[in-house]
């Protein structure tokens, strides 16, 4: 059963980015350049932590994951946002010092604490748009996406808090993004 859920944690993590693109596409989103390479770069980290770590079935959300954000991030080169402002490079030296805490720690549970740290200032960009401006996000996709992270919290099948983080993470910032573009939304509502 642990194997269906780290599945179902996979195909979600991969089907979410779909309605995503088609938004991407029809250039109603648009990625936030930052959120995405971090993402993509940490995605490849908290593979290899948890492989280390020992996660089996689980490592299925990751996969996915790392796939739907690697392509976004590449289609953000062209229809994204942000990128070179201010706000942007700050997180991004935020999130190479994690990068090099990590590297100097070469312990892997120290390795996903980071990356954890990195890629909630990855959400913090995104958040920070969405709420700004909703409608230039596919609010379907990070609702499928928080609900991959529950999956991959059941594959896991224990209470191994090292494995739980990355997926219990994934959880919390998808629904927090989802309540920026709720918030947003009805802050428009009331202009």
């Amino acid at each position: 059963m642990l194997q269906i859920y780290g599945y179902i944690s996979a195909l979600l993590s991969i089907i979410c980015i779909l309605p995503y693109i088609r938004d991407v596409f029809r250039l109603k989103t648009k990625p936030e350049r930052g959120s995405w390479f971090i993402w993509t770069m940490l995605g490849f980290i908290a593979f290899f932590s948890q492989l280390a770590k020992g996660a089996t079935n689980s490592l299925w959300l990751t996969v996915g994951q790392t796939t739907s954000v690697l392509i976004i991030f590449l289609l953000s080169l062209k229809y994204g946002y942000g990128g070179l402002g201010k706000r942007d490079l700050r997180a991004l030296i935020g999130a190479g010092i994690g990068l090099v805490l990590w590297y100097l720690t070469r312990e892997a549970s120290f390795a996903l604490i980071f990356v954890i740290i990195v890629d909630s200032i990855g959400t913090l960009l995104t958040l920070l748009k969405a709420y700004k401006d909703p409608e230039s996000e596919t609010l379907s996709t990070w609702i499928i996406s928080g609900t991959s992270g529950i999956f991959g919290m059941l594959a896991v099948g224990s209470l191994n808090l090292i494995l739980l983080a990355y997926p219990f993470y994934i959880v919390l910032a998808n629904y927090v993004i989802v309540g920026a573009i709720l918030l947003g939304k009805g802050g428009q509502k009331a202009i």
